[in-house]
């Protein structure tokens, strides 16, 4: 009998066959079925740096650059002073925005790199070092963004920049500490936390930016949990001790305010600035309560520069204006009030309470400007009859013509304590003239106020009457006090 043949030999795989397969579809721009002949070819012979650095370049041009890190470190090891193998992984390292660790590399070589092969990653590592400089001394972020967007451009395109890139863009959003920049430091931080929700320092910018906003509840759940992740982060327990002092004496100056302890609600006030006036929405809060304290102590000068700092800290601050405005009228200066709240009602022409407001200042300007009654008779607002009574008498003798023969000025001083005291001791015309009724009347009214026509043409509303004849009284604007 006739024995079959044997089997033909079975033939090992050929890495290089391999090999050569990815190089014709490298060539081809398929590099993922590259990558896939080179993966066969480490298969066939793992012991060659050549076939893990071919995949690596694959993987590169493919766009996956943590596989081809991973490969070209491999290779790296197989083959220490491979110079195109750490050409190739110092290349990987820039483009993952890493060119400290490719300038490293490219230190080490023998022969040493050209300073063509290193500009790249020595000028993303200029971009990065100046845009840490910014964030540690410059006042503001633009700066530091403008070279944190010169870095990523060293990247490769589909590399998202490096957490700590990010975090830094973060930070320089903060410093800018406008409206749209805390909306994009807080999207950044929203996007760190997805990808890591354990990330304390994605939470402590969260924080801060919402901080920043005035969200000092949320600032400090999120401090909170930034510690919780990591017990050391000083930064973290810094910011959390400021803004709870921040509050506590907030809190502490707005409860002294309603007992009417304002010298020691100031106090508070001051206490919590310090804590933190970087926390701008809070601080302008704080200031507007503070200028409220000092206007109930009559310290009306202090009171007005609060409230300026308080809108330079908030521009959009209203209430803080419409405050403004009011201890404008009640230092006296009315002018200045009717201006504050004409610049208001323009900003806001619907507001009804505002255009009260106005129309009341306005009442008040033209009350300021006629003859001022009480003093003329040197008494209070709120003499009684017998002292009014007194009071004209002890000054007519004084000023009575006959003790003044040929003064003028005494004749006219005599008149004018003569109407003040035929007003003041009528109940009727004296109310009239308290509440600023007399104002309607025009000429033919009570007559002989000092500065004829001021502020004719100015229309009272009645509500601003009826309320100011029964004790109404002239009330601080906005929303009153702040908490």
């Amino acid at each position: 009998d006739t024995q079959p043949p044997p089997p033909p030999p079975h033939k090992a795989p050929d890495a290089e066959e391999f090999k050569a397969a990815g190089n014709k579809l490298y060539a081809a721009g398929q590099y993922d079925q590259a990558a896939q002949e080179y993966t066969r070819a480490i298969a066939a012979d793992p012991g060659s740096s050549t076939y893990l650095s071919n995949r690596a370049a694959a993987y590169m041009a493919a766009g996956r650059w943590t596989d081809a890190l991973e490969d070209c470190i491999s290779a790296s090891h197989l083959s220490p002073n491979n110079p195109k193998i750490l050409h190739r992984l110092a290349k990987i390292h820039t483009s993952l925005g890493r060119p400290q660790d490719a300038l490293e590399i490219y230190a080490s070589m023998t022969p040493p790199a050209t300073a063509k092969d290193r500009a790249a990653a020595l000028q993303m590592q200029a971009h990065i070092t100046q845009a840490e400089e910014n964030l540690r001394t410059g006042t503001g972020g633009s700066l530091a963004l403008h070279a944190l967007d010169q870095a990523e451009k060293g990247l490769a395109s589909s590399v998202p920049p490096p957490r700590k890139w990010r975090l830094m863009r973060g930070n320089a959003y903060l410093k800018m500490n406008n409206i749209n920049s805390l909306g994009s430091a807080q999207s950044i931080s929203t996007d760190l936390l997805r990808l890591n929700p354990t990330d304390a320092e994605a939470l402590l910018l969260r924080g801060r930016a919402l901080s920043a906003q005035g969200e000092n509840e949320k600032a400090i759940t999120h401090f909170r949990s930034a510690l919780s992740y990591d017990p050391d982060f000083r930064e973290a327990a810094l910011l959390l001790r400021k803004i709870q002092t921040l509050e506590r004496k907030k809190e502490e100056g707005n409860r002294l305010f309603k007992t009417g302890r304002f010298e020691n609600a100031i106090e508070a006030y001051n206490a919590a600035l310090e804590a933190d006036e970087g926390n701008k929405p809070t601080a302008a809060k704080i200031l507007r309560n503070r200028a409220m304290a000092a206007a109930k102590l009559g310290r009306f000068e202090e009171a007005i520069s609060d409230c300026d700092r308080a809108l330079v800290f908030d521009p959009g601050y209203v209430n803080a204006a419409r405050t403004r405005a009011k201890i404008l009228g009640e230092s006296g200066d009315w002018e200045g009030a009717v201006r504050a709240y004409q610049a208001l009602v323009a900003d806001a022409p619907g507001d009804v309470a505002l255009a009260r407001e106005l129309r009341n200042a306005e009442l008040e300007l033209k009350k300021s400007k006629r003859k001022d009654y009480y003093k003329i008779l040197g008494v209070g607002k709120n003499a009684s009859k017998e002292e009014i009574k007194k009071a004209y008498r002890r000054l007519a003798v004084v000023h009575h013509p006959d003790k003044n023969p040929g003064d003028a000025a005494a004749e006219e001083r005599f008149k004018d304590l003569q109407e003040a005291s035929e007003t003041l001791l009528d109940e009727g015309r004296r109310a009239r003239y308290d509440s600023g009724e007399d104002l309607m009347e025009g000429p033919a009214g009570m007559g002989g106020f000092g500065g004829g026509s001021a502020g004719a043409g100015v229309q009272v509303d009645p509500e601003v009457l009826f309320r100011m004849m029964n004790g109404g009284g002239f009330r601080f604007g906005g929303r009153g006090f702040e908490f």
